[in-house]
Parts: structure tokens; sequence; C-alpha cells
């Protein structure tokens, strides 16, 4: 009986914990496909001098995506194709969570989800733990 408390007890404290870490792993995951984005747009931009496509429109680089992350991932053009903003956007175990980056370096977290974060939001900077 004894065994079955402490082992209640334990779970109790583990499955969120490891929620929460399997979480922060996708969120990670996310930020680091949106940083990876921004090189190959700027590689792009070197070559075309716009992010834009040189055929068909949309942004320069192949649509991309991670399933593994839970993430969507968007990019939109500005100003002719001289500039751009990528958004990532959580869904299933990442529901809530939204992460914009643009061709100046300026990260954002957009929304988190609810206890994750005591900041308000926008904020200037990616949030993938809880603070």
């Amino acid at each position: 009986m004894i065994a079955i408390a402490i082992l209640s007890i334990i779970t109790a404290y583990a499955v969120p914990a490891y929620g929460d870490h399997v979480v922060r792993g996708r969120l990670t995951a996310a930020t680091a496909l949106l940083k990876a984005t921004r090189e190959r747009l700027e590689l792009a931009y070197s070559d075309n001098r716009s992010y834009a496509a040189t055929s068909g429109g949309g942004c320069a680089v192949a649509a991309f995506s991670d399933p593994a992350s839970h993430f969507s991932f968007t990019c939109t053009l500005a100003s002719g194709g001289q500039g751009y903003t990528l958004t990532a956007t959580g869904n299933n175990t990442t529901q809530g969570f939204q992460y914009t980056l643009s061709e100046a370096g300026v990260e954002q977290t957009l929304a988190v989800r609810a206890g994750w974060s005591s900041a308000s939001l926008p904020v200037s900077r990616f949030i993938v733990a809880k603070e």
C-alpha cells in the first residue's frame, strides 16, 4: 500500500514535468527552423536581391515544414520582396504558441500557453520555457 502511494506521488509530479519537457523540445525545434529558414532566405536575397521567388510569387525558399515540431510555418513577403515575416504557429501539443522572425532579425513571441510566461506579449525574444 505504501509503495502504491509513493508511486502515485511520483507519477503526479513526473508526468506533467515530462510533458513540459517534450513541449520545450518542440518549441526549440520550431524556433531553430525559423532561424534556418532565415539563413536560406538571406542566401536567396544575396543571389537575387529579393526575398521573393523568381517565379510563381511567394517566398524564395521552398515550402518548409517539420511535422515532429507540431508547428505550421508560413512566410509572408513585405515591401515588394524586400522584407518578410516568418511565422510558426503551434498545433496539436504546441497549441497556443506563436513565434515570428523578420528579415531584420527581430524575434518575437506572439502567444504562449497560459502559465508559461508572465511577460506582456508580444515580446522581442523567443520564449521556449516556462518563466
